[in-house]
């Protein structure tokens, strides 16, 4: 049998947070007769995580996405993007979205809206390296960028880049051909603005 097993209280002071420690560990154990977790029980200050949030420092205290979680959200948008290499966009950008989706149902409620949009930022970059990838060729690069409204001289310039793929998809050519609009109407979701 499984219990709910995680929990966090949160009280005034450190000396505060011991006594508290020291009375539910022995409700705990004597009076439900479970057994505690010694190495997961602390009394720390609010930068302890709990479900993959976290809260911010200082008197106001805010509802944060815990380190951890971040890294394990922006890995896997790499998995995803990076598999552009014989799969059609459109697969990899169903794949991009519902895992978006699914994230942003759970984290979406921190109270600390700037760093979405980052990731929302950090995720359109991530698609339109994997766009460039895709095409692979200097001239499929032209004919695509032309075919989305940039004029030949942009589009000769950005095709005939020898920066790498993750450079490139900063760049104002291809912001511009596969702007946050575009990304947008083709199912790209949004982590700020979703919620």
């Amino acid at each position: 049998m499984r219990y709910a097993d995680d929990s966090n209280i949160y009280v005034r002071s450190e000396r505060a947070g011991q006594r508290v420690m020291e009375s539910v560990k022995r409700f705990i154990t004597e009076k439900l007769k479970l057994k505690v977790n010694e190495s997961k029980s602390a009394v720390a200050k609010q930068e302890r995580k709990f479900l993959g949030l976290s809260f911010t420092a200082g008197k106001e205290l805010k509802r944060k996405i815990a380190p951890k979680a971040m890294d394990r959200f922006k890995e896997r948008v790499r998995e995803i993007t990076n598999r552009g290499k014989g799969r059609s966009m459109e697969l990899v950008l169903e794949e991009l979205a519902r895992y978006v989706r699914g994230w942003r149902g759970y984290f979406g409620f921190c109270e600390t809206p700037a760093v979405l949009k980052h990731l929302d930022s950090w995720i359109r970059r991530r698609l339109r390296c994997a766009f460039w990838r895709q095409w692979k060729t200097g001239r499929k690069r032209f004919a695509e960028l032309v075919k989305r409204g940039l004029s030949g001289k942009a589009a000769a310039k950005a095709a005939g880049s020898r920066c790498g793929p993750w450079h490139v998809s900063q760049s104002p050519a291809l912001n511009h051909a596969l702007s946050n609009t575009y990304l947008a109407s083709i199912g790209l979701p949004s982590l700020a603005e979703g919620r």
